[in-house]
């Protein structure tokens, strides 16, 4: 009998940044691979997920890798990065994780899922530039909430909860965890698989193995590759966020504000209806 095999899909979150060890980043995905199965028969665990990676990726890049491992059990954690651009359509989002979450439960794979903090309040953003980003996080967790349920997924409701503003489980960056909320994102994924029947290992500790870097590390990680980092990512979404951030300004002094975030509940509806739409077609003769 193999070892059940855990593979991981996703962006910077998955791949462990936030969580060094050594000249490589460990993370949540790593901690929980380790609590899956008894110490004499451990999981094998492939990490495929990619800093800066976004729903396209996992879907046309990470997926067909995933798929050919045939793993029993799959996380897909992914869509941050798609807020963080100007090309954002919750449309598209909608349909490509329809077809990543489709393709691994049809191999009968255990499928995990996870909505996440919006990255405006984690940064702590001014409200007119925070806003649009946390209504473009919500539409996200709203359509993997949906999909979620559709495909019987183990989903983990991580954008809530004290972990979000309890400042020791976040690394430097603010927006990606450190070693303790890494941590506490594989005990909670552990405890629903455990009640699924499917982890059979030790729960992953909470106690973190490393000191907490310094405040001086911080800052000096933040002015080089933590900058670097945010630059990377920020750069083609601030024309368009500044744009989305007067249109706040302007509807807050109508006092239409309710209008955004109804426009934006009225896409995800639309987006998860046009799936819907698609599964019942017939197929071409």
């Amino acid at each position: 009998m193999r070892p059940l095999r855990f593979v991981a899909l996703g962006d910077s979150l998955t791949e462990g940044v936030g969580d060094p060890v050594g000249d490589t980043w460990r993370g949540w995905a790593s901690l929980l691979a380790d609590g899956l199965a008894p110490a004499e028969a451990a999981a094998e665990f492939t990490n495929l997920a990619v800093s800066g990676a976004q729903t396209r990726d996992v879907l046309e890049r990470q997926t067909p890798q995933g798929l050919a491992l045939r793993p029993d059990v799959v996380s897909v954690v992914i869509g941050v990065n798609d807020t963080l651009r100007c090309t954002f359509d919750i449309h598209a989002v909608a349909a490509r994780l329809d077809k990543v979450y489709a393709a691994f439960r049809a191999e009968g794979a255990v499928l995990l899922t996870a909505c996440l903090p919006d990255p405006g309040s984690m940064l702590r953003l001014p409200g007119a530039l925070a806003r649009p980003l946390a209504r473009r996080q919500r539409a996200v967790n709203a359509v993997v909430h949906a999909l979620s349920e559709r495909y019987g997924a183990v989903h983990l409701h991580a954008a809530e909860g004290g972990w979000i503003t309890d400042r020791a489980m976040w690394s430097a960056d603010r927006l990606h965890p450190g070693e303790r909320g890494h941590r506490q994102l594989a005990l909670h994924f552990h405890a629903l698989l455990a009640e699924a029947g499917v982890a059979t290992g030790t729960m992953p500790s909470p106690e973190p193995d490393f000191a907490a870097p310094t405040r001086t590390a911080n800052l000096w990680w933040l002015a080089t590759a933590g900058t670097a980092w945010v630059a990377r990512r920020c750069t083609d979404l601030l024309p368009q966020l500044l744009t989305l951030a007067a249109a706040e300004v302007r509807h807050k002094a109508r006092g239409t504000s309710a209008r955004l975030d109804l426009s934006a509940s009225h896409a995800v509806a639309s987006a998860l209806a046009a799936l819907s739409v698609t599964e019942q077609q017939p197929d071409a003769a």
